[in-house]
């Protein structure tokens, strides 16, 4: 005999797909808001010459600008008003995170409930606001001074407007990319920000496998090192999805109740703990980490101190400072962010007051000890897995710079990770479907009985 849930599992198919109309207009919103991303990341920026910018790109795409590009969907090489994508709201809501953990007026905002997470939200907004206006100031001061190698000046008319509308049209964009992915997560299928630097990630993907494709044909990398990039990439995508599923599951017990005249007997549960907690925010704000130093040398201009320009010089994909420093971060904000989005003394409070328990462990304080310890063994796993999936693909290009930064372990990771959390939600809005179905069919036989 089969349960309710396995029949709908069984009668999976492409007619339950096409009833679930409240589905397919969630796809389709998320297809049109994402098409909307995309056309936002060709429109240049007012003031700058396209030509002469790319002119300039292409002298250090193999380089952190490289690295930023990737994370902005190509609108950083064309200098779009997009070219600050959403990195600043990651930012900024990883420093909420962390600033609600330590400060103890934000955590007791974030435990009031709904009015707390708005309340926190503006928050963020509001700090979004501050990194994009620091990081398109930057950005302005630096493009208004430089010239492309062929001696064509990147802002032909500087004005003294360009800065000003500038920054104005860089904070512009990511706000704009801010609510549209609130919109995606409210009304389309999956998290919204994730999906906005997955499609750009994706769209950018095969102009990198045609490069790769094209470094092997014309001999600036050898056959066998195509061929090796390719079957690492598979390797990694079918790492990363094992990975992602994997899950440390604790057994939880629940003594037997009186419920009127009747006992009920206890019930086991699981509570899962995955091995990566973090998801892909540790190489994310790694990364962003990376920037600070090119960033503070473009504000600082030509007096920018030497051992800054050497630091900068150093710190470059595929480098030894840059693996290093890359690793360092992931580990750390791995630790870091799984410590912040998973409270072991709120989760044990929680087990003690539906009367559950872990066999072997008293409730409460040693209950959050024990989650506590496996939880940092298993994030040790996750940190170390993140830190390989991510450096694997830098040591090639230590000795191979013509690898292109798109085919990285960063950008398999985010791809991987997206795509599967959007097809979970795929699969619970069907499961939903299938639900609402069924309770259709009994009310309809209970109403001709």
């Amino acid at each position: 005999m089969t349960s309710a849930a396995e029949q709908m599992a069984s009668n999976f198919s492409f007619g339950n797909f096409a009833k679930a109309d409240e589905l397919r207009k969630r796809i389709l919103f998320t297809l049109g808001a994402l098409i909307v991303y995309r056309l936002g990341t060709f429109i240049p920026i007012p003031g700058v010459d396209p030509v002469a910018f790319a002119e300039l790109f292409q002298t250090q795409t193999g380089g952190l600008l490289g690295t930023f590009n990737l994370f902005s969907g190509g609108a950083t090489e064309r200098m779009a008003i997009l070219a600050l994508n959403i990195m600043p709201y990651i930012s900024a809501s990883i420093i909420m995170q962390m600033m609600s953990s330590l400060i103890p007026s934000l955590e007791a905002i974030k435990k009031e409930g709904e009015s707390g997470r708005r309340q926190i939200n503006q928050y963020t907004r509001y700090l979004t606001v501050f990194l994009a206006v620091v990081q398109g100031y930057f950005i302005a001061a630096t493009v208004a001074g430089q010239t492309a190698p062929g001696g064509l000046p990147i802002v032909p008319n500087a004005g003294p407007f360009f800065i000003p509308s500038t920054v104005i049209t860089l904070v512009g964009g990511v706000m704009f990319l801010v609510w549209l992915g609130e919109q995606i997560t409210a009304r389309g299928i999956g998290n919204g920000i994730s999906l906005i630097i997955f499609a750009g990630i994706i769209a950018e993907l095969p102009r990198a496998a045609a490069g790769l494709l094209t470094s092997g044909s014309t001999g600036a990398l050898p056959v066998f090192v195509v061929l090796l990039v390719i079957g690492l990439a598979i390797a990694l995508i079918a790492f990363v999805v094992f990975m992602e599923r994997s899950q440390r599951r604790l057994l939880v017990q629940y003594p037997r109740r009186q419920q009127g005249n009747k006992m009920t007997q206890g019930e086991k549960s699981h509570l899962p703990l995955k091995l990566n907690t973090a998801g892909v925010i540790p190489p994310i704000f790694a990364s962003s980490l990376l920037f600070l130093p090119a960033t503070a040398q473009g504000a600082i201009g030509t007096d920018a101190p030497l051992w800054l320009q050497d630091l900068v010089g150093s710190i470059t994909p595929g480098s030894w400072l840059y693996i290093a420093i890359y690793g360092a971060g992931i580990i750390f904000f791995c630790f870091l962010y799984t410590s912040i989005v998973f409270n072991p003394e709120d989760t044990a409070d929680t087990l003690k007051q539906y009367g559950g328990y872990i066999q072997g462990y008293r409730p409460g304080a040693r209950t959050a000890e024990y989650i506590d310890y496996v939880l940092t063994r298993i994030t040790c796993i996750g940190a170390a897995y993140l830190t390989f999936v991510c450096l694997m693909p830098e040591f090639l290009r230590m000795q191979y710079d013509a690898i292109p930064v798109y085919l990285g372990g960063t950008s398999l990771l985010i791809v991987v990770t997206v795509t599967l959390d959007t097809v979970q939600q795929i699969q619970g809005h069907l499961l939903a479907q299938q639900y609402e179905s069924l309770i259709k069919k009994s009310k309809l036989r209970g109403a001709r009985r």
